[in-house]
C-alpha cells in the first residue's frame, strides 16, 4: 500500500524498529524509529491512534537489529525505487529520521546508546548533518542522566525535540494524556529539554464532545508561553495540529477535528506573543 497522511502504520515496512511515514508536519518522508515495539507508553493520550494501548515503558531493545533495519531501510530510500514505488508525488523527499512510534521513546533504558547508535548508521549512509532527527516526547522523562546525554548528543547533529504539550493545566492533562505526575513536573522538563536541544512545543487540539478548548484552557497555554518568553528559554516555536487519523481509544467516538479556521485563530494569538507557530489541521 502507498503511503499517506492517515496512515502511519508502524508494520509497513514489515519491520520490528523501522517504519516509514509521510508526515504532514515533516512535509515529506519521515522515517520512524519506534523504541516500544510492546505498545506501552506511561501516558493514554484520548486521540492516540496506537491500538491495544498499555501503561508501561520501552522494552529492551536489539539495538543491533535497530541499525541493521535502518541501514536497510535508508538503502531503499535512497538507493532503490521506494519513493517512486511507495509515496505519493508531491512528498518524495527524505525529511527527517523520529524516534517516535508506539510510545514513549525516552523511556527506553539504554536511549543515549541508541542514539549513538543510529547517528552512526547515518554517518556511514551519509547523511548525517543532511538529515534532521527528531525526538517525539511527552517530556515526562527528560530529567534523566541518559536521556539529558542522548538530548545533548542529537543537538550535535541537527537533532531537535517535539516536546507535547496539549495543555498547561493539571486537569486537562490528566483528561486529554492521562498525565497524573506531580505539579511543576512538565515546566522543569521543558526548561531541561530547550536548554539541552533545540526544542518546539506539539499540542494537539480538537472537539471533545462537540466542544473546542475552552478560553481558560487557551489562556492556561498562552500564560505559559509569556512564562517561557519572559524567563527567555529558548524555545523554537509551536507545532499547533488537529486531528489526521482515526483514534484507538475508548474516547474516539466524542472526539472531532476542529476548523482549520479555529486553529488558525488560535495560532495568532500565539504568534503575537513573539513565537513561531506552524499549523497542519
Amino acid at each position: 500500500m502507498r503511503l499517506n497522511v492517515r496512515d502511519h502504520d508502524r508494520g509497513a515496512a514489515s519491520l520490528t524498529y523501522v517504519y516509514p511515514v509521510v508526515s504532514r508536519r515533516a512535509q515529506g518522508v519521515s522515517i520512524g524509529i519506534n523504541l516500544n515495539p510492546n505498545n506501552a507508553c506511561n501516558f493514554r493520550c484520548v486521540y492516540c491512534q496506537v491500538p491495544e494501548l498499555v501503561k508501561g515503558k520501552a522494552p529492551e531493545i536489539d539495538v543491533e537489529q535497530l541499525a541493521a533495519e535502518l541501514d536497510d531501510f535508508l538503502r531503499e530510500v535512497l538507493e532503490g525505487d521506494f519513493m517512486e514505488t511507495q509515496v505519493p508525488a508531491g512528498s518524495r523527499r527524505l525529511n527527517d529520521v523520529a524516534f517516535s512510534g508506539n510510545g514513549e521513546p525516552t523511556s527506553v533504558e539504554d536511549f543515549d546508546a541508541i542514539v549513538v547508535r543510529v547517528l552512526r548508521v547515518l554517518e556511514a549512509r551519509g547523511v548525517l548533518g543532511e538529515l534532521r532527527i527528531v525526538v517525539i516526547t511527552n517530556g515526562t522523562l527528560v530529567h534523566r542522566d541518559h536521556v539529558q546525554a542522548g538530548l545533548r548528543r542529537l543537538a550535535e547533529h541537527q537533532g531537535e525535540v517535539w516536546f507535547k504539550l496539549d495543555s498547561a493545566t493539571p486537569e486537562g492533562r490528566r483528561r486529554i494524556n492521562d498525565d497524573v505526575g506531580e505539579a511543576g513536573r512538565q515546566w522543569r522538563n521543558l526548561q531541561l529539554a530547550a536548554r539541552a536541544c533545540p526544542t518546539w512545543l506539539q499540542t494537539c487540539v480538537f472537539e471533545w464532545n462537540g466542544e473546542a478548548p475552552s478560553r481558560a484552557e487557551r489562556d492556561a497555554y498562552l500564560d505559559l508561553l509569556r512564562r517561557v518568553r519572559d524567563e527567555e528559554l529558548p524555545l523554537e516555536g509551536v507545532l499547533l495540529y488537529g486531528l489526521a487519523r482515526p483514534s484507538h481509544q475508548p474516547e474516539a467516538p466524542e472526539l472531532a477535528r476542529l476548523p482549520e479556521e479555529w486553529l488558525e485563530a488560535f495560532a495568532q494569538e500565539i504568534r503575537a506573543l513573539g513565537f513561531t507557530c506552524r499549523v497542519h489541521p
